[in-house]
């Protein structure tokens, strides 16, 4: 990047919002995936309009734009793999509008998710889609990546809730997608289309979104098994019979050690599996599905490995369980230096197969594997622990991989249920995606942004040429 398109950067944004200089570009080199790559300059722009006339600039130019949240994405959606301008929405972070009264809210990309949460809350509303870096995460990344959550066995994830979206086009045109209503089927759902793009297409400057009624209330449990089997059928039997949990998590035995200090019990050596389940609504449904729950659960002829069965007595058991759970991805690196994050779904019905398999391939390749996750809806958090700079037990992780997806594709599974396909995923699109798909998906990019300015090499492997 030349000094003439830095001074016309500048001269967009302000040299106050254009940074060049090399310590503060490497906070912008990297994401969840820890891996690097150095941008040329990180824009930071103020205003829609800043977006427009960045994006113009860049089709002139033929410089690449990367959009960036918070970074916390786990397959390198926000990485400048071409090097380019980084565009980082953090000053675009202000909620624009709750409106009580119809349950809508407007927000700029760079609102934190959690801090959103929050606000809706104080004003009895409730936005349900919670990823666990909910408190860095930003709608914007969550709406790129369509993110999900442990409530999203009941309420759904991020797509369910977007009714509409304000987004800058990869020529600098500004476009209106979807509706603030109930309803709406006018034209094609451009809408849907931006979500999950992962910020190829174009580079969301409002999010109108959906609101419900704040749940007033909730029971929380706790189920340790010494049988991963019997901890999947509980899943499956738990959504028979009629409940519906807000939450239903799965940790793993290995996930359970690595956040153990944190969980308000002492769980048995031999515990293979805890289930955390959660119920809620008006206070009448929450305590009839809490005991249907317990009902279901007292039956040990059915469940013989049910160890123990434990609600949180206060919201500080609450608070201590939830910390656990959404510790568990850092705490993983107690066990190894690095790791494969990976988020596959399969039918809950063949949950059990999908650890069983991972199990047996940690012990044929000798390395750790632990599972985790959102087992209401069969997303399943696979975490391959290795030590990259050893090349024989990085060769091991990868091989795991590319196992684990084959596995997911044999069991009608997907290789993402919401991180993503990024870079660390895109040289295994074809396993699931047929050719006729492929070539219209590539055909929609190169429709949208026929340079490839707009986050070249994400999803398709396709660089700049």
């Amino acid at each position: 990047m030349n000094k003439n398109i830095i001074k016309k950067l500048q001269a967009i944004v302000g040299e106050k919002y254009l940074a060049t200089a090399k310590e503060d570009l490497m906070c912008y080199s990297y994401d969840g995936t820890g891996m690097e790559f150095m941008p040329a300059a990180v824009a930071f722009p103020g205003s829609a309009a800043e977006i427009c006339s960045i994006m113009e600039l860049a089709n002139q130019e033929l410089f690449p734009v990367i959009p960036r949240g918070a970074g916390t994405g786990m397959t390198g959606g926000a990485l400048p793999i071409e090097g380019g301008l980084v565009l980082a929405t953090s000053r675009l972070n202000k909620i624009l509008e709750i409106d009580t009264e119809n349950q809508v809210a407007v927000v700029e990309p760079g609102v934190i998710t959690g801090q959103f949460q929050a606000a809706v809350k104080r004003e009895g509303l409730y936005y349900p889609p919670d990823p666990a870096s909910r408190d860095f995460c930003t709608m914007g990344g969550n709406v790129a990546e369509c993110s999900g959550g442990p409530s999203a066995v009941k309420y759904g994830v991020t797509r369910d809730y977007v009714l509409g979206l304000e987004v800058i086009l990869p020529d600098g045109r500004l476009m209106h997608t979807g509706v603030r209503t109930a309803k709406g089927v006018v034209g094609y759902d451009f809408t849907r289309l931006f979500i999950g793009s992962e910020g190829t297409l174009g580079v969301v400057s409002k999010i109108i979104v959906r609101l419900l009624a704040l749940p007033t209330h909730t029971r929380t449990f706790l189920v340790l098994t010494e049988s991963l089997q019997q901890a999947t059928l509980l899943v499956s039997d738990i959504l028979k019979s009629g409940i519906l949990p807000n939450t239903l998590e799965y940790m793993d035995s290995t996930a359970l050690s690595v956040v153990n200090d944190f969980l308000p019990l002492e769980v048995p050596q031999r515990t293979r599996a805890l289930l955390l389940i959660e119920v809620d609504g008006a206070e009448k449904s929450t305590a009839e599905q809490g005991e249907k729950l317990l009902t279901l659960l007292a039956d040990r002829q059915r469940y013989p490995e049910i160890l123990e069965v434990r609600q949180a007595g206060n919201d500080r058991e609450v608070e201590d369980i939830w910390r656990a759970r959404r510790s568990i991805s850092p705490a993983t690196f107690k066990l190894r230096p690095h790791k494969i994050s990976e988020d596959v779904v399969v039918p809950r019905s063949k949950i059990h197969q999908l650890v069983d398999f991972t199990e047996k391939l940690s012990q044929e390749l000798g390395i750790v594997i632990l599972t985790f996750g959102h087992a209401g809806d069969g997303n399943i958090h696979v975490n391959i622990m290795v030590d990259k700079d050893n090349p024989v037990e990085d060769e091991k992780g990868q091989e795991a991989k590319r196992r684990l997806f084959d596995h997911v594709i044999t069991l009608s599974g997907t290789l993402s249920g919401e991180h993503g396909i990024g870079i660390t995923k895109a040289p295994f699109l074809s396993l699931e995606l047929d050719g006729t798909s492929m070539e219209f998906m590539e055909k929609i990019k190169m429709l949208f942004d026929p340079n490839n300015i707009l986050n070249p090499g994400k999803i398709f492997s396709t660089t700049r040429t």
